[in-house]
């Protein structure tokens, strides 16, 4: 799990210093997401949160005022801001999208479905629409482009191929019934394209 399991082994690695790939960079995603679940809904079997629970145990974070996820979900912040440049905004979007969406322990599994429907939906929509830009070298040129690229799921409406309309239908679905704006999603896709950019080809490739 890249610089990740370097952390998880030793407590003492630096966080800021220290840059994942798009392992590192989702799993702390799910842990933000299981952390801000067990606070809102009072979860305290950690066992059901499976990457909060490696997070916790492996940085030994402690418990706050006897109630998983407050302590954790600060941490975790922390880490993704200093480490991805994520703004407090990202992290408000989530918190308003689990609270609106989560209102029970009985409606997490069914959340994190659609987050993960609309994760590859996203993705797919991107890869097409961005093609060959994606080997962009500068940051702020790369980060225009999926910007811009985001800006046409959300709102261009001739697709000329059926397979993008509905993936772009999709897509735009999901974004509705989970609440994220235009923004968050440019953020969220940049640092995956910008990282996947970072990845070690294969050598078959």
């Amino acid at each position: 799990m890249g610089f990740l399991a370097n952390l998880f082994r030793k407590k003492t690695e630096s966080e800021e210093n220290k840059v994942g790939g798009i392992e590192d960079f989702m799993t702390l995603i799910r842990v933000y997401y299981q952390a801000v679940m067990a606070g809102n809904l009072g979860i305290s079997n950690i066992n059901m949160l499976p990457d909060l629970a490696m997070f916790k145990r492996s940085l030994k974070v402690a418990t706050q005022n006897n109630k998983l996820g407050v302590a954790e979900k600060s941490r975790c912040k922390k880490m993704l801001m200093q480490i991805y440049g994520l703004n407090e905004g990202f992290f408000k979007e989530i918190d308003a999208s689990i609270k609106k969406n989560c209102r029970n322990v009985n409606m997490v599994n069914g959340y994190f479905f659609q987050f993960q429907r609309f994760n590859e939906s996203l993705m797919m929509a991107v890869s097409n629409e961005m093609k060959y830009t994606m080997r962009i070298p500068f940051k702020k040129w790369l980060y225009s482009v999926t910007e811009a690229a985001i800006s046409n799921i959300l709102t261009k409406n001739n697709w000329k191929d059926e397979a993008m309309f509905k993936t772009v239908a999709s897509v735009r679905q999901l974004q509705t019934s989970l609440g994220y704006s235009g923004q968050w999603m440019t953020d969220f896709v940049f640092n995956i394209v910008r990282l996947a950019k970072k990845e070690p080809k294969k050598k078959s490739e």
